[in-house]
């Protein structure tokens, strides 16, 4: 029983692992904030003609947009769309007629303050307003995949969900569609986070065990038990790594 111990231990590096990444993320995240990084724009809704386009702008300068395009007098209410003229900010020159979000952070789906224009899709428009948010003091263009990696540093979403938004967005059939779903939905997540409570509520059965098993009422199946999870947690894993390597 005592393999099972060691099994165990050994085991544990991977809840230390996912500790330094955790360290590590929390570490960027207060870099980010200290920083107080440029704000990103970028256009969600793909490039091509299209009734609407979406334009999705993330970061602590998203307010100067809401209020230099839309021209409001103060912050609109969050989470509401709003038929408005969007002007630029050095000609006032309307620019378009479309709907604009505001999403105060942390409640958006990057963390920080977040607008959503929603215009028409023709390429002068979608030209004139990405134009018109480059003259906006603190901006600049998103690059490949940043609102998801803002969504990351900020704890909205972890790794395996990230991936499947990824994989969701290219996904071409059914199956693909479902599998990425449910893991942008965090089942993934959920898996490994139920691995990790089974390696540590192991570990600390075995060291309750070795430290007050004389002196205590310690259960005398404890180890058994614990070794029976390490065992199901063993052959899980080792259908990860036939699954893995069979693709």
């Amino acid at each position: 029983m005592l393999g099972s111990y060691y099994t165990g231990v050994k085991l544990t590096k991977l809840v230390y692992n996912e500790y330094l990444a955790l360290k590590l993320r929390n570490n960027l995240c207060q870099y980010v904030s200290g920083f107080q990084q440029k704000s990103i724009y970028a256009l969600s809704s793909g490039y091509g003609k299209c009734g609407v386009a979406v334009i999705r702008i993330s970061g602590p300068h998203s307010a100067n947009v809401v209020n230099e395009l839309g021209k409001f007098k103060k912050l609109p209410e969050p989470r509401k769309a709003i038929l408005r003229y969007l002007r630029d900010p050095i000609t006032n020159n309307i620019l378009d007629r479309g709907l604009l979000i505001w999403f105060p952070g942390p409640n958006s789906f990057t963390g920080f303050d977040c607008c959503e224009l929603q215009v028409h899709g023709g390429s002068a428009v979608i030209a004139a307003v990405l134009n018109a948010l480059a003259k906006i003091p603190g901006l600049r263009p998103a690059g490949p995949g940043e609102f998801s990696k803002q969504a990351f540093y900020n704890g909205k979403m972890d790794l395996t969900e990230a991936e499947g938004l990824a994989d969701l967005i290219h996904a071409e059939t059914e199956m693909q569609r479902l599998q990425a779903f449910h893991q942008m939905e965090g089942s993934l997540h959920n898996l490994y986070s139920s691995w990790k409570h089974i390696l540590k509520q192991s570990v600390a059965h075995v060291e309750a065990y070795i430290d007050f098993s004389e002196d205590q009422n310690i259960e005398d199946n404890i180890l058994g038990d614990t070794n029976k999870n390490l065992v199901i947690l063993k052959d899980a894993l080792q259908c990860c790594v036939v699954l893995e390597t069979s693709f």
